[in-house]
């Protein structure tokens, strides 16, 4: 395996366009570039997947989250609505307040996060992404913050040099696509130049939209139309006498419109909530100075300065709706957005001695997120505004011994400053501050060129959210008691100790060549791992009476344990292919022994597919089975249900129709009716999708 690893790193080194040709044909040949050096994916001793261009393409996602349908470990939660998506990894994360926060996601490197009542909690267009890395399990949060105890997602935007060849000056690139069901229609254009050597910009532009979905049995998914725009604009300068040093500057914003759509985002019944004007507004901007040293083994360094900031507007809310002071303030027009500022500097030495080659990756990152939020009654005691700033030290080495043997410590140090707005200061908020270390160490062993077994056992912390410290809510009615009896208020969560969770993983890989015929190869990966998550953040029970005592929003009110499997294989042959993602996940709340809410069904994904090379032909067939499963939540407890697809990708690679590329898949074959447990609506019915794509280049 290190020999694979080792021909990537020199293709990397060569240059983008060798690195893509060097990633391997299955997705645990692919390289990871988010876990500290540079290695391939099943020399990772971590779970961790990695989605290249092609599989974006061959998606035709709607969502980010229909990327992971064969990614195991990992699920989109809430609903179809392109602003009711929100994020799960192993067990953690769903559409409740603050949730999100236990699962890192980046744009290039800037954290990205929103929250608000009923709403998705990323609206990044996935036209604008080349690679998409899934690392699961909170190891990452060495590298990537505190908190993550679901793991990370990380999106890479595109670059002018994915459409360049050396040589080339300029490339333009149009394509347009279909999809059956909701009608729906994409169409974008790519411009790439290359003025000098050294320079390359990109400008990227798209734009889809779609009537409102259907499911299996026919019946439409209200609020699920919608009219998308997306650009991005990239600039990357290369200098030093070697073009070891760049320059990255680019820009990107996705806006969505949807009118009179559900005002709860995330699913469930339109009917209690009614409908609004839904816009959104997502925007990235990053600057980033990296200098490889050439010849300087104490020199790899990368500072980037990033802002990210994601707006939601809310108006015209239907006919009867229940406007009012209050916790009836989702129902009034409203804005909420997060603004933040990012600075991060890491660098990479290498050095080493006698049978030891060693790497030692460390940095330092400061941020600054805002949160706003107003409304037409003023300001929203359940959305607080707030101001959370962090500084943190973190270092991550590796150490490979000849024998096979590598050993992966790490740590982050962070500090953590939250300050409450105005409004919310008013209601009793205070300043807190939290201190959160992560420590992990992680091991592989290669027992020989095909075997290799892994491990790792790692903690981490996370603080409350300004969600979760300083929302209120007053008194309420206690419908269905005797009269005059009402529910507590609920004061700000003051006395919240921070999430501490602490994962072991051991696992087992293989990548074999010529197993059942000559040229072919076989690469898997199993991981289980066990997750106990102690000081678990949730809403406090109200208690009820003539005049009760006020109790806090949130409170630490359990342990639980999170623990399963994964499997991720892929075999490839001269005509024919197979991919295979199975996940198991299991839970317990330790105080009921209850299946947790949050908690996936089983869910197996299996590939086969043909390879017509001299056509340029790929085409298959996909079947995902999902269990029945039960959990503490009857809106996360659901049925089994198995589904198929088919696809063929045709890139013909000589007369006129060159440079053509043409996806075509079928979805749902049997237009199956079912809902994913975690998402809380039910799952669209069959789609026929078609992207055509024509690149030129000069």
């Amino acid at each position: 395996m290190r020999l694979i690893c080792g021909a990537a790193a020199a293709a990397l080194a060569a240059g983008e366009g060798a690195a893509q040709e060097a990633t391997g044909a299955t997705p645990l040949g692919r390289l990871v570039l988010g876990a500290g050096a540079e290695k391939v994916a099943i020399d990772t001793p971590q779970a961790v997947t990695v989605l290249e261009q092609e599989d974006i393409d061959r998606e035709q996602p709607r969502t980010a989250g229909d990327l992971f349908d064969t990614v195991p470990g990992v699920q989109a939660g809430g609903s179809s609505r392109i602003t009711g998506e929100t994020f799960n990894i192993r067990g953690i994360g769903n559409a409740e307040p603050a949730s999100q926060s236990r699962v890192v996601v980046t744009v290039d490197g800037t954290p990205k996060f929103f929250e608000q009542y009923r709403t998705g909690t990323f609206f990044g267009d996935p036209a604008l992404y080349k690679r998409v890395e899934v690392l699961r399990g909170p190891a990452s949060s060495t590298l990537y913050g505190s908190g993550a105890i679901g793991g990370v997602i990380n999106f890479t935007t595109k670059d002018a040099a994915d459409f360049l060849a050396p040589g080339e000056t300029g490339a333009l690139r149009f394509s347009a696509d279909y999809a059956s069901n909701g009608d729906g229609a994409g169409a974008g254009v790519i411009f790439a130049t290359r003025p000098r050597e050294g320079a390359e910009f990109l400008f990227a532009l798209n734009r889809d939209t779609s009537d409102d979905i259907e499911d299996g049995d026919g019946a439409t998914l209200a609020g699920t139309d919608h009219d998308r725009w997306s650009g991005l604009v990239k600039g990357t300068f290369r200098f030093g006498e070697v073009q070891d040093q760049a320059l990255r500057l680019s820009f990107s914003r996705t806006e969505g419109d949807q009118e009179d759509t559900a005002v709860t985002q995330t699913g469930g019944p339109v009917g209690g909530f009614g409908t609004s004007d839904f816009e959104s507004r997502d925007d990235t901007a990053v600057i980033a100075y990296s200098h490889a040293g050439a010849g300087n083994p104490w020199l790899d360094l990368e500072v980037t300065l990033s802002w990210s900031d994601t707006e939601v507007v809310k108006d015209d809310f239907s006919a009867g709706s229940s406007c009012a002071p209050g916790f009836t303030q989702v129902l009034c027009d409203n804005e909420a957005a997060y603004e933040t500022l990012t600075l991060k500097a890491e660098n990479t030495i290498a050095f080493g001695g006698g049978a030891w080659e060693n790497y030692l990756t460390f940095g330092a990152q400061i941020s600054e997120q805002e949160r706003t939020a107003t409304s037409s009654e003023g300001a929203m005691s359940f959305h607080p505004e707030g101001t959370d700033t962090r500084a943190a030290l973190y270092a991550q080495g590796e150490f490979i011994h000849e024998s096979g043997l590598t050993l992966i410590p790490g740590l982050r140090l962070e500090r953590i400053e939250q300050e409450p707005g105005p409004a919310a200061a008013a209601a009793g908020g205070q300043d807190e501050s939290f201190t959160a270390v992560s420590p992990k160490i992680a091991a592989l062993y290669e027992m020989n060129d095909s075997w290799s077994v892994f491990g790792s056992l790692a903690r981490t912390e996370r603080a409350p959210t300004l969600d979760e410290l300083y929302s209120t809510q007053g008194q309420s009615p206690a419908f269905g008691a005797p009269e005059g009896t009402v529910l507590s208020a609920r004061e700000p969560s003051l006395a919240l100790d921070p999430e501490v969770a602490t994962t072991a993983e051991l696992g087992l890989a293989y990548a074999g060549q010529d197993v059942l015929a000559e040229g072919d190869s076989l690469e898997a990966k199993i991981t289980a791992f066990h997750n106990d998550i102690q000081d678990l953040i949730g809403t406090t029970p109200r208690e009820s009476g003539p005049d009760p005592d006020p109790v806090p929003y949130f409170s630490n009110i359990d342990e639980a344990r999170v623990w399963g499997a994964e499997l991720e294989g892929a075999y490839e042959a001269q005509g024919w292919f197979s991919r295979a993602a199975y996940s198991v996940v299991r839970s317990e709340d330790e105080a009921t022994g209850d299946t947790l809410t949050d908690t996936p069904a089983d869910t197996l994904a299996l590939t086969i597919g043909g390879k017509m090379p001299e056509h340029g032909l790929r085409y298959g067939w996909r079947g995902t089975w999902a269990a029945d499963i039960t959990t503490e939540s009857d809106e996360t407890s659901g049925d089994g249900y198995v589904t198929h697809d088919l696809f063929l990708d045709w890139t013909p690679e000589r007369g006129p129709l060159e440079g053509v590329t043409v996806n075509l898949a079928v979805e749902n074959v049997t237009d199956e009716s079912y809902r994913p447990n975690l998402e809380l609506d039910a799952a669209p019915g069959r789609s026929v999708k078609v992207a055509v794509t024509r690149g030129f280049s000069w």
